[in-house]
């Protein structure tokens, strides 16, 4: 068992900290808000800290999975002085991959390991402890960090270098956004032509139409039900810092560029926190 520090306790990083909790870790946490904190610790064996630099003190892996790049460098500028040498930073937060090699850099420098590590499978696959880990990094700092992110993780792949990690979750996210406007518009188009959905799921479902989005979210888009975890806020953070990338490395991604601008729109019909099957709702132009 290992003792560790998890930073970022929110529909994510909450029960990724709780299931290392219930594998038998040492677990300190911290959060901005404390009334996150104090809700995990009833829950949670564990113990809650009210600054960074306390939480991480004398840990051997310190978690972080906060919101954007800004974030992250605040809470690794706090938690690099604090922890032991030989200790580990994981980056769970989706940030850049600019920003990956930037903090690998630094923590080298002062003899910490630094994985980028963003994950995939939303509130479910971290409430379930399924989730995919697509790390950066050594190889030295992914095998001993490997082990303990399986409390949460059960398809966890060592990428690359520094930022390989950020870079696959990008590849993620933009085939995402192209197979759900794909099935929004023929979810669409089957509305119009007055088809029986269920029928027309049933026949193309088994097929080379088939996709997870396909199988758990088709229902859910028909009648207009948009709760269902990851926000349209949060993916246009994310298809921002993709086309950033993509700005610097010459990738052509003029699909991923429209959809954006349709989740913008989607933000325009008051869709800000409507999970990322909502890109039908821009073409019935209708609220749920």
């Amino acid at each position: 068992m290992a003792k560790v520090a998890f930073v970022g306790l929110g529909v994510m990083g909450g029960p990724m900290a709780g299931h290392l909790a219930k594998a038998g870790h040492e677990v300190a946490v911290f959060n901005r808000s404390e009334e996150k904190a104090r809700d995990w610790a009833q829950k949670h064996e564990g113990r809650t800290y009210s600054s960074v630099g306390k939480a991480v003190e004398g840990c051997d892996i310190a978690f972080f999975c906060v919101g954007a790049d800004r974030d992250v460098r605040e809470v690794f500028e706090a938690a690099a002085p604090a922890m032991r040498k030989g200790a580990i930073i994981v980056d769970h937060t989706t940030a850049s991959a600019e920003l990956a090699r930037e903090l690998s850099a630094a923590a080298e420098k002062v003899g910490l390991g630094f994985l980028d590590a963003p994950v995939s499978g939303g509130q479910a696959g971290a409430e379930a402890g399924r989730l995919t880990i697509m790390a950066g990094g050594e190889s030295s700092a992914f095998a001993e960090a490997e082990p303990i992110m399986r409390a949460y993780g059960t398809n966890i792949t060592l990428i690359g270098p520094a930022g390989a990690g950020q870079l696959a979750k990008m590849v993620n996210q933009i085939c995402i956004a192209g197979v759900l406007q794909g099935l929004a518009e023929g979810l669409h188009f089957a509305q119009r032509a007055d088809l029986d959905i269920d029928k027309v799921i049933t026949a193309i479902s088994m097929g080379a139409a088939q996709s997870w989005q396909m199988e758990n979210r088709w229902k859910t888009m028909i009648e207009g039900r948009f709760d269902f975890g990851f926000a349209v806020d949060w993916m246009r953070k994310d298809l921002g810092l993709v086309l950033e990338e993509a700005a610097r490395n010459g990738a052509t991604l003029d699909l991923t560029r429209q959809v954006d601008a349709y989740y913008s729109d989607v933000q325009a019909l008051g869709g800000k926190r409507w999970d990322t099957s909502s890109l039908i709702a821009r073409l019935n132009r209708r609220k749920p």
